[in-house]
């Protein structure tokens, strides 16, 4: 029998597995990239959404219709208003959200704005036929703040537009509510144009990040390639 050690062979095992990390780590780099670029454009078109001339509010909202402007004519239904837990840049409080019926007949639910705990029941409520401009946006179904709504108690926690129909007895009602913009008095409540919108953009990190690990495996597995020829050399 041979005593002389043997040399090791060339680790297939190692550089297939180096390969594939590096390859997974690469594809998801790549899908951050195109990630970036979706979200560049989704911005690109909500800010273009929110600058244009208002438009009729629709009889029924799609994806594509967040953050529109629109307009609406109708009459609040002030004693069938729902308040909604809020957190904004005034504190925290409640969003009033109030049925408008519009000569249509078809009932829209517009969220006039803030109103501190201590003003929940001391808001303006005008009369008569109004019009409202603000922001179209999806209904928010289920709750918030770690918190299911609660119709029966009536506390609510999201703007969940059927939900919120169902309980106040509203029907037809349209699938989204508006965020209503400022008043023309600063001080008036309820407090309109408080809408956030803010699209969280980390792509470009997470892409980097994912690249710079291919780069560490390349790195690593070069450095025991090296090792590993010292090691046959010897």
């Amino acid at each position: 029998m041979d005593p002389r050690p043997q040399k090791a062979g060339f680790p297939v095992g190692l550089t297939l597995a180096a390969l594939i990390l590096f390859m997974g780590l690469c594809a998801l780099g790549v899908w951050q990239v195109e990630r970036l670029a979706w979200k560049r454009d989704l911005i690109a078109r909500v800010d273009a959404r929110i600058h244009a001339a208002p438009t009729s509010a629709p009889a029924r909202a799609t994806q594509t219709d967040e953050y529109r402007r629109v307009t609406a004519t109708g009459i609040f239904l002030h004693d069938r208003a729902a308040l909604v837990q809020a957190a904004t840049v005034r504190g925290a409080g409640y969003w009033v959200l109030t049925p408008l019926r519009q000569p249509s007949g078809v009932i829209l639910l517009v969220n006039r704005g803030f109103v501190p705990p201590e003003a929940k029941t001391r808001y303006d409520r005008p009369h008569g036929t109004v019009r409202v401009t603000g922001l179209l946006r999806l209904t928010e179904p289920g709750g918030g703040f770690l918190r299911s709504n609660d119709p029966g108690a009536d506390r609510w926690y999201s703007r969940d537009v059927a939900v919120i129909a169902a309980t106040r007895k509203l029907e037809p009602v349209a699938n989204y509510f508006i965020d209503a913009q400022a008043g023309p008095s600063p001080e008036a409540l309820p407090v309109g144009g408080l809408t956030v919108v803010r699209f969280p953009n980390s792509h470009l990190q997470y892409a980097i990040t994912w690249f710079i690990l291919a780069a560490m495996v390349v790195g690593a597995y070069s450095l025991v390639m090296r090792q590993s020829g010292k090691d046959r050399r010897g």
